[in-house]
This record gives structure tokens, C-alpha cells and sequence, in this order.
């Protein structure tokens, strides 16, 4: 960490790009470091690193690819790789949504991804958007409110994390219920035309 801190916003670059990959530390510490002094820079600072979370997220997928289940196994607490797991069973792709904004470390949903031959384009899509927005809060705190940003990160990033969770959590909860009921409409009108062409056949071979 503290090399990284040494190098700048080069470090914060590759600290992004590692955490993405297998890195334990997550960014947002180097993020906070520079930002506290440089508050005038924040947003640009928040953007180096959400651009180093995104060229390093296809690296950990390709590591999930080739040997995830060793990795998480091996390399992660049991307890992450579990509660990932858990969420993709049941959330399916929100999961991605849902993981940028949790203590979970990002790089378990990157490596779970390509054990799981998730799309790459849905991850980096997904991920750009949860990961824009935890590192441009974090920006936008320090550039406006400056070096007292730094005392307000955890409560503010809390609140405005959990917020954002629950609308992602609504959102796809009322796309997911509208497909359903779109599908099960289409049964619903299939069956009539199902059930007429069987009688008409059953019909036709009473007539034969």
C-alpha cells in the first residue's frame, strides 16, 4: 500500500486494476489517501481509478475462466466466495449491481463471472455502472466538502450505497416480475391455440 501510495495516480491506476484481479485491499483506500491531499483533484482521481476497475475486471474474468474454483478456493475467505455465490443464485446478473455496492470484494464477482460463463460484455457493463458510481461519490464528497470529506466517506458512502442497492435491488426486482407475467400471458394465449389445432387434428382423423 504504501508503494502504491508512493507512485500517485499511477499507483491508484494499478491498485484499481489489481482489485479488480485478486488484490485483498479494495481501491477506494488509495482513492481516499490521495483524495485527502488533493481534494480539488477527486474527480479526476475517482476517475483513474474507475478506469483501472475496468481494464483490470476482464483479467479477473479470464482468471475465473481458467482456474476460478482454485483461486476462490484457495486464495479468498470461504465467506465471500459463499455470499457471491449465493447472490448470483439468486439474483442472477442484479448480483453484479448489488456487489459493487457491498463489503464483498469486487474481484469474486470478476473471477465468479468466468467460472460461471457469464457473458464478459454484461460484467463489464454492470460493473461500470456500480463502480462509477462508488468511486465518483467518493469524488464528488472530496471536491465539494474538501478535506472534511474524509470524515463523512464511511456514514456518507454507507447511506448513499445502501439507497443505491435498494433501488437496483427494486428495479430489477419489477423487470424480473414484468417478464413473468409476459411469459405467462404468452402460455396463457398459446394454450387456447394449442388445445383448437389438437381438436381440429383429433377432428380430422375421426373424419379419415
Amino acid at each position: 500500500m504504501e508503494f502504491l501510495r508512493n507512485l500517485g495516480d499511477i499507483g491508484l491506476f494499478i491498485h484499481a486494476m489489481i482489485d479488480a484481479i485478486i488484490f485483498p485491499i479494495p481501491a477506494l483506500f488509495s482513492q481516499l489517501s490521495l483524495s485527502v491531499l488533493t481534494p480539488e483533484r477527486a474527480i479526476w482521481l475517482a476517475t483513474i481509478g474507475f478506469v483501472g476497475c475496468i481494464l483490470g475486471t476482464p483479467i479477473g474474468y479470464g482468471i475465473g475462466k481458467a482456474s476460478g474454483q482454485l483461486v476462490l478456493s484457495k486464495m479468498l475467505k470461504k465467506k465471500w466466495y459463499d455470499s457471491a455465490t449465493s447472490l448470483f443464485k439468486k439474483h442472477g446478473e442484479a448480483a453484479i449491481l448489488v456487489g459493487a455496492f457491498t463489503p464483498i470484494p469486487f474481484k469474486i464477482f470478476t473471477i465468479l463471472s468466468g467460472c460461471m460463463n457469464y457473458p464478459l460484455w454484461k460484467l463489464l457493463s454492470y460493473a461500470a455502472i456500480g463502480r462509477a458510481f462508488k468511486f465518483y461519490t467518493v469524488g464528488v464528497l472530496f471536491y465539494i466538502y474538501g478535506r472534511a470529506a474524509e470524515h463523512m466517506v464511511d456514514h456518507v458512502l454507507t447511506i448513499i450505497l445502501l439507497v443505491a442497492g435498494a433501488l437496483i435491488g427494486g428495479i430489477w426486482f419489477t423487470i424480473h416480475t414484468v417478464k413473468k407475467r409476459k411469459k405467462k400471458q404468452a402460455e396463457e394465449l398459446q394454450a387456447p391455440a394449442e388445445t383448437e389445432a389438437t381438436h381440429q387434428d383429433q377432428v380430422s382423423a375421426g373424419g379419415n
